[in-house]
Formats: C-alpha cells, structure tokens, sequence
C-alpha cells in the first residue's frame, strides 16, 4: 500500500525558514521522480519543485532561490527547504511522484505564512 505522509508545516512570519518532510511507503522510492505540490487556497494544486532519481532539482519562477529540495533514497523521503517565505506561499504542501502516479495523496502540511 502506498503511503505518503507529509510533516514540518506551521505558522511562520514572513521572511522566516521551514522545513518539511515526506516519508513515503509502498513504493520503489528510487525509481521516482518526486515533487512538491501546493494546494493555496482558491486556487489548484500546482508543483512547486521537483527532484529527479538523480538529483536533478526544477522550481517554479516564485520559489527560485528560497526553495531547495532534496531526497534521501535510502530513508525514501524528500525535503523542501523553505527559506523567505512569503504571504504567497501559503497553502497545503503535498509530496508525490511528478508527474502524479498515486492517486491517495497523503494529508499534506499546513504552511500559513503571516504576520
């Protein structure tokens, strides 16, 4: 069964760093393209960033340059630096593969960047 369980959101005031986590389950990690997605509100879930098998990274224009991602595929997870955050980048933060293969999205990780 295919799990995927994201962690490390919360409230955090512009210009402050997060960092979140994806552990995933269920599937053969290393032969994936993973990607971070974002759910704002009022608006569709769109890939922020996404990492090849071999470390390729690739970010949407507003993240460039405050966003890092990285994976483990031993520990077969992926991790989003988050650093300036801004308003803007608020919202439900999900991981799966990119492009999408696994319909059960996990429950996603609260980012709410505020004063």
């Amino acid at each position: 069964q295919v799990r995927l369980v994201e962690s490390g959101g919360g409230l955090v005031q512009p210009g402050g760093s997060l960092r979140l986590s994806c552990a995933t389950s269920g599937i053969i990690f290393s032969s994936y393209i993973m990607g971070w997605y974002r759910l704002a509100p009022g608006k569709q879930r769109e890939l922020v960033a996404r990492i090849t098998q071999g470390g390729n990274t690739y970010y949407i224009d507003s993240v460039k340059g405050r966003f890092t991602i990285s994976r483990d595929n031993a520990l077969k997870s992926v991790n989003p630096q988050m650093n300036n955050l801004e308003a803007e980048d608020t919202g439900v933060y999900y991981c799966n593969t990119h492009p999408v293969r696994f319909e059960n999205w996990g429950q996603g990780t609260q980012v709410t960047v505020s004063l």
